[in-house]
């Protein structure tokens, strides 16, 4: 464990001192192709660093904020676009540059609505006391009241209890269905991301200051595909892969199909990318060669979401399934297909037989660490 926690500090550090010189290199070099030039060794080095881990948990993470989302925001901040060349860049701080590049944040985009220079202090109370309705910011939806970040708290809390409580069941994995079991992993891979990401959230929010998106959306209450995938799984996947991949396929085929139908393509082109992406991780998870069966998966809803976005646009609105009906099938169809070609995967390299010999070892070293303490 000590060896772990070791490389662990030295790939984070080599991200860190790699960032800052990509963020030097933005402010020397303007946007564009020597701009990228000079940014693509830190690219392939991020690619390489998940390598230097062995821990599910550490090379799992590592490979997604350094290899993927890094990698993708520098792509984008080569030529001047993304979070990383906002309007805000020529001030940004080199500590927020390394946050927003590695850690799956979204800094939120908040600017209070221009008042007029007559306006007197009583009208802008008034003003402030009206722009919230049921606890959401009329001018900006995403800034919630108290109140609702106090039940995002407790959502949290409730699915902390549950992911101990699916971490109990395993002791009694002998006596559970195959299938079960597959759907407890599910349960477990679902809460544990959206717990980790939470807590760099809100690492982020109490070290720099920052106002973020949460990850997830419910993806539970899905009522399409096209919800499940655009609006409620991995936020912080969908806003990188938008600009990367969707636009610039988007503008591609939009001169011979039309901007109606050229999204086709460029979904069909995202999930292509983001199977290639889950190919490294589970790569640098296992470092087994891929048999291509979480590309089937992507692939498979990528089609299916293109029919789904076909068949909107043939009915233009006229018709749709109830909400109920809708949400049950995407529940059914992402859980089947789940069982079918991703969760399968996991078990290639006995992820779960690795994950709870982690947990022992952690549950080792905080013991040995708090036993030297109280000698």
């Amino acid at each position: 464990m000590e060896e772990e926690l070791s490389n662990l500090i030295k790939v984070w550090l080599t991200a860190f001192i790699s960032l800052c010189y990509c963020y030097t290199t933005g402010k020397v070099l303007s946007k564009g192709p020597l701009r990228l030039v000079l940014l693509l060794p830190v690219l392939c080095l991020f690619l390489y660093l998940p390598l230097k881990l062995s821990s599910l948990t550490f090379t799992g993470l590592t490979a997604f904020f350094i290899a993927w989302l890094a990698n993708f925001k520098l792509l984008l901040f080569a030529f001047g676009k993304g979070p990383l060349a906002s309007d805000h860049s020529p001030s940004i701080s080199l500590g927020l540059f390394v946050a927003v590049a590695c850690l799956p944040i979204k800094i939120q985009q908040y600017q209070p609505p221009l008042k007029k220079p007559e306006e007197s202090h009583h009208r802008e109370s008034r003003s402030l006391s009206k722009s919230y309705v049921n606890g959401q910011n009329k001018e900006n939806p995403s800034v919630k009241t108290p109140d609702n970040s106090r039940v995002s708290l407790l959502n949290y809390a409730i699915k902390a209890l549950l992911l101990a409580l699916v971490v109990k069941v395993y002791d009694y994995n002998d006596f559970i269905h195959p299938k079960v079991l597959l759907l407890l992993y599910c349960f477990h891979i679902y809460f544990f991301l959206e717990l980790i990401l939470a807590v760099m959230a809100g690492l982020a929010r109490v070290l720099l200051g920052l106002e973020l998106e949460p990850q997830f959306n419910e993806p539970y209450l899905s009522s399409s595909l096209q919800d499940f995938w655009g609006k409620r799984w991995n936020l912080m996947v969908t806003s990188i892969l938008r600009p990367t991949v969707y636009e610039p396929t988007l503008n591609i085929f939009k001169n011979s199909l039309g901007r109606k139908w050229a999204s086709i393509p460029a979904v069909m082109a995202t999930f292509m990318v983001s199977a290639i992406m889950h190919e490294l991780v589970f790569y640098y998870l296992g470092r087994l060669m891929p048999n291509w069966k979480i590309t089937g998966f992507f692939v498979l809803h990528g089609l299916c979401l293109t029919i789904e976005i076909v068949l909107k646009k043939a009915v233009a609105g006229r018709w749709r399934l109830p909400r109920l009906i809708s949400g049950a099938l995407t529940v059914v169809f992402v859980f089947s297909t789940c069982f079918w070609l991703f969760m399968p995967q996991l078990l290639r390299f006995h992820a779960d037989v690795r994950m709870f010999e982690e947990c022992a070892a952690v549950s080792a070293f905080l013991r040995n660490i708090l036993q030297s303490l109280t000698r």
